[in-house]
């Protein structure tokens, strides 16, 4: 049989350069582009503004981990969480574990033959062995003799 290497550690991100991950180094690549946009568009002090606003932003987004969760996992779950309805209503649904101990609960009567008489009923002409097949199948629903 082969043996395989199994993965340890999958929930932590790669490391290329340093400790940065791959992810932060795309997010610090993006804001950087958008810094270096506003330097050529936009006058000293509106730069300055809008690299302070988007440089807080990407280091928001790559740095901050709330209870151990990257930042942009926890807005997508603030965003997904303020989208929801607000009052849940419970119903009751019956499940099929529910359903058979009701069936089991059920009492049936068993049906009463005479000495001597021939079986009438579902169990004519069956072995025991297809009583007891039946039995499980139906989880006791039906029974034999």
């Amino acid at each position: 049989m082969q043996q395989f290497v199994v993965p340890q550690f999958i929930d932590i991100e790669d490391k290329i350069i340093g400790p940065i991950t791959t992810r932060q180094f795309v997010l610090m690549m993006g804001g950087g582009f958008l810094i270096f946009i506003f330097y050529k568009l936009a006058d000293f002090a509106l730069f300055l503004l809008i690299a302070i606003i988007i440089a807080g932003v990407v280091a928001v987004l790559a740095f901050l981990r709330i209870n151990g969760r990257p930042f942009h996992f926890f807005l997508l779950n603030i965003i997904q969480t303020s989208t929801r309805a607000r009052l849940r209503v419970w119903s009751k649904e019956i499940t099929s574990g529910e359903a058979r101990k009701k069936v089991k609960e059920v009492e049936i009567s068993p049906v009463e033959q005479k000495k001597g008489a021939p079986k009438e009923g579902l169990f004519a002409d069956t072995s025991r062995l297809a009583e007891l097949s039946l039995m499980v199948d139906t989880g006791g629903a039906y029974g034999g003799e």
